[in-house]
């Protein structure tokens, strides 16, 4: 990105601004070619409008130098600069934004960013597309950054657009261009690449077997497509990945907000009494907010008694009975950064005895493997699932219950804990065979469930329990995130006595 990274080290805030005295970045506003370079001008930003927070519009909810809610400018300069590093010399990296999706008719969801475009870019708008340029010399790229143009009219009804100009003079691109015109300015560019590196496809995986008798290419998707089809074509993924492997302070300062507000959350939540789980699932999701987060981090599984044995219930429309446990897994997100709880707690405020005893099992495992997330005891998550097995195995032998066979496995049949960070799970396709390395950041969550059948003992028969934290790897402690959201079955207790 040439004399542009320079720049930000020096200053470490957004191009115009100075470290010692922020100033609003200015703006041109000018019908000029369609492929811009940067200029200076005389506009205050304060005075226009863009398509997401910045300082200068809303400085409650971001500092000076922030490009997003706890990180800046220079830090995602820094990670592109870090994936060019990563990258043959005269390839190009090549990602697109996320898409506006519909519920029907005119009715969109709410627009949540494509991950990997948002953590190179800072960018939240759909329709863009961004592609870094290796250049021969090893320590330099070019930034380009293709986005909507501001169009009043579509604005009036769609809200403010950022534009071309705010794509260099707010997210520090190198060059910029109506994303309408994409596949022409991307053209030249692909065909001078040596590698071109993207996980964007012609023809979207459908999800489902179902999905895809009826998805369908879309003519950008196409258009795009017909660019790469005489290139040397190679997955992203695996490096963006390795980039957004280990978290900077920023991420782990963002993750920990989140866990933190969540927690209160949820620990607000297990005072009250509560007599059905639409009513709790609001409480959290409203407690999230209020405490600071900027939304759900995903769609929330409240379960009362035998709804906790389904591992992903979301149907949250079941009464809830005074008598039995009730299972919640949901987390907030502050800055698009996520956390991830899980507490089961009784509905009445106090344990039965074998509740008691079914949950201190478990608590004891999570404890023992959440004191193994440090870098020093070199586990991976597969080497802490393992030890999870271990533990429940021979504490639930203890209770009474037949371990032989395949008994664990129904017991507890989903893995220990996945990657966090951007995503709910983080990195798509890593290997949890690998040793966690400082800066990771893990869910750690052991759960049993009990089918109601003789194999199992009377006592524990239909009950359904989980324990998960979000917890960040560091070189000698683990770092827990979510340690608000009481635990303890003498905190959970005293909450309600």
């Amino acid at each position: 990105m040439r004399a542009c990274l320079n720049s930000l080290q020096r200053q470490g805030l957004l191009k115009t601004c100075k470290q010692t005295a922020p100033v609003a970045p200015k703006f041109l506003l000018v019908n000029g070619p369609s492929l811009q370079s940067r200029s200076y001008t005389s506009i205050s930003a304060a005075d226009l409008q863009f398509g997401q927070p910045v300082h200068e519009t809303h400085p409650h909810l971001l500092r000076p130098g922030e490009l997003t809610p706890g990180l800046t400018a220079l830090e995602y300069a820094q990670r592109r600069s870090k994936l060019a590093s990563k990258l043959p010399k005269n390839a190009v990296a090549v990602l697109a934004a996320a898409d506006v999706k519909y519920r029907s008719g005119a009715v969109f969801y709410e627009f949540h960013q494509e991950s990997n475009f948002f953590y190179l870019t800072g960018f939240n708008e759909p329709e863009a597309v961004a592609v870094i340029e290796k250049t021969a010399n090893d320590n330099d790229h070019t930034f380009h950054l293709f986005v909507r143009p501001k169009d009043p009219k579509a604005e009036q009804w769609e809200g403010s657009r950022s534009g071309t100009q705010a794509a260099i003079d707010v997210f520090n691109a190198d060059e910029t261009g109506d994303i309408n015109d994409v596949e022409r300015h991307l053209a030249q560019i692909i065909a001078d690449a040596s590698e071109v590196h993207t996980d964007l496809q012609p023809k979207p995986a459908a999800t489902s077997a179902f999905a895809r008798l009826f998805s369908n290419t879309s003519p950008k998707a196409e258009g795009l497509a017909s660019l790469f089809k005489n290139s040397n074509v190679r997955p992203l993924r695996p490096t963006i990945n390795d980039v957004r492997n280990i978290k900077s302070n920023a991420e782990i300062a963002n993750m920990r907000r989140a866990g933190q507000a969540s927690g209160r959350a949820f620990t607000e939540a297990m005072r009250q009494g509560w007599t059905s789980e639409k009513d709790l699932a609001s409480f959290l999701e409203y407690g999230f907010k209020r405490h600071g987060c900027d939304a759900s981090a995903y769609v929330p599984v409240v379960a009362g008694g035998r709804n906790a044995r389904q591992i992903h219930y979301v149907r949250n429309d079941d009464i809830l009975s005074q008598s039995s446990l009730v299972l919640a897994d949901a987390g907030g997100e502050y800055g698009n950064y996520i956390t991830d709880i899980t507490r089961t707690w009784p509905t009445s405020g106090a344990f039965t005895g074998p509740e008691k005893d079914l949950y201190n099992a478990l608590l004891n495992t999570q404890r023992t493997c959440i004191s193994l997330c440090r870098a020093s005891a070199s586990n991976s998550l597969d080497k802490l699932h393992e030890i999870a097995e271990k533990s429940l195995r021979d504490n639930l032998s203890q209770l009474g219950f037949n371990m032989s066979g395949n008994a664990l496995e129904t017991l507890f049949p989903h893995h220990l804990g996945h990657y966090i960070g951007l995503d709910v799970h983080d990195t798509p396709g890593q290997s949890r065979q690998l040793p966690l390395q400082t800066g990771q950041c893990v869910t750690i969550e052991p759960g049993l469930y009990v089918p109601d059948t003789e194999d199992f003992p009377a006592a524990f028969r239909g009950m359904g329990m989980r324990i998960e934290d979000s917890v960040c790897v560091q070189d000698e402690h683990p770092l827990v995130l979510t340690t608000e959201a009481v635990k303890e079955v003498d905190d959970i207790e005293a909450l309600r006595s």
